[in-house]
């Protein structure tokens, strides 16, 4: 079965969903070139506040900012180690003169095996 990486991740204030999509479309075709199958970017529409944690309290967002919830698919653990490896090397990964449209620290991020596909 695949193996998925899996990110929720704080988009900054006055990013909106255009910005943000036009920014990972530059990172999902390398993620694939290494080896992903699959890159998906989702932006918040109904996600509510919750009263005791959400979406939003799990990566700390501030008034205005807005949450992605994302997933790259992988056809195995270790073509994603070998993959994620080469895809963090990529100097078309490298920060350049564009900002970051989120917060790398408030980033909740981890690899998930996969035990139901149906």
């Amino acid at each position: 079965m695949s193996y998925i990486d899996g990110f929720l991740a704080p988009i900054l204030k006055g990013i909106d969903a255009e910005a943000y999509r036009d920014f990972a479309a530059k990172a999902a075709p390398i993620f694939r070139e290494h080896g992903a199958t699959r890159v998906v970017e989702a932006w918040n529409d109904d996600v509510p506040h919750g009263q005791h944690t959400d979406f939003f309290r799990a990566v700390a967002a501030g008034e205005g900012e807005s949450v992605v919830f994302s997933w790259i698919e992988w056809p195995d653990k270790a073509t994603r180690d070998a993959g994620m490896q080469k895809v963090m090397a990529d100097p078309r990964m490298q920060p350049g003169d564009t900002p970051m449209p989120f917060d790398g620290k408030r980033l909740i991020y981890g690899g998930f095996r996969t035990i139901l596909d149906d």
